[in-house]
């Protein structure tokens, strides 16, 4: 004779449809009722779990696909200028010298490009153009470009400087190759937060 998982008394099945190992009691039938509707709602639960979260991949995909290459850019712009905000965080401001982490609400600053986005799009990308600047710098002053190139001179040297300078080869980026620009700044932003 079988033994009731709940109650744990010996019982003999009064029915032949009766639930495995659960008496004739109305409290153990009532217990056993619970946990199978419980086991229901959880097995619903993680349907519908797994739904959601394929129709937010599917969603995601959707909506990547009606992405033009200016969104694009502007996500890999994002991306990189974290990347640079990160990389000069100890350092000072590549113009003025002043500190990047004190004096700004939450230590903000700019990622402030020596060649313009706009006048030098090409550059935009470039590790050795675009340096932590504080706010009055990059935005007040314009990017304080004299300032900014007697730091670049400092930082790294004359020759990269002037490679900068003369570098006037246009660039078209696709889509892919945007992609894969954002990915790499943000995988070297992880590995400099490590």
């Amino acid at each position: 004779m079988p033994r009731c998982r709940y109650c744990s008394n010996i019982y003999k099945p009064a029915r032949t449809m009766q639930p495995g190992r659960v008496c004739n009691s109305v409290e153990c039938l009532f217990k056993h009722a619970n946990k199978i509707m419980e086991q229901k709602l959880n097995q619903r639960a993680k349907a519908e779990r797994i739904a959601a979260a394929e129709d937010r991949k599917t969603v995601k995909i959707k909506l990547d696909k009606l992405k033009t290459a200016r969104d694009w850019t502007n996500e890999a712009q994002i991306a990189f200028n974290k990347y640079v905000r990160e990389r000069d965080s100890n350092r000072p401001c590549i113009s003025c010298g002043s500190s990047l982490n004190g004096g700004y609400v939450g230590g903000a600053f700019d990622c402030g490009h020596y060649r313009s986005v706009g006048s030098a799009p090409h550059l935009r990308f470039h590790d050795h153009n675009a340096h932590g600047q504080c706010k009055k710098c990059n935005r007040y002053l314009s990017g304080n470009a004299a300032d900014y190139r007697v730091g670049l001179i400092a930082r790294i040297g004359i020759e990269s400087l002037e490679s900068i300078e003369a570098d006037q080869t246009p660039r078209k980026y696709t889509i892919e190759e945007l992609k894969a620009i954002k990915a790499t700044y943000i995988a070297k932003l992880k590995e400099l937060r490590k």
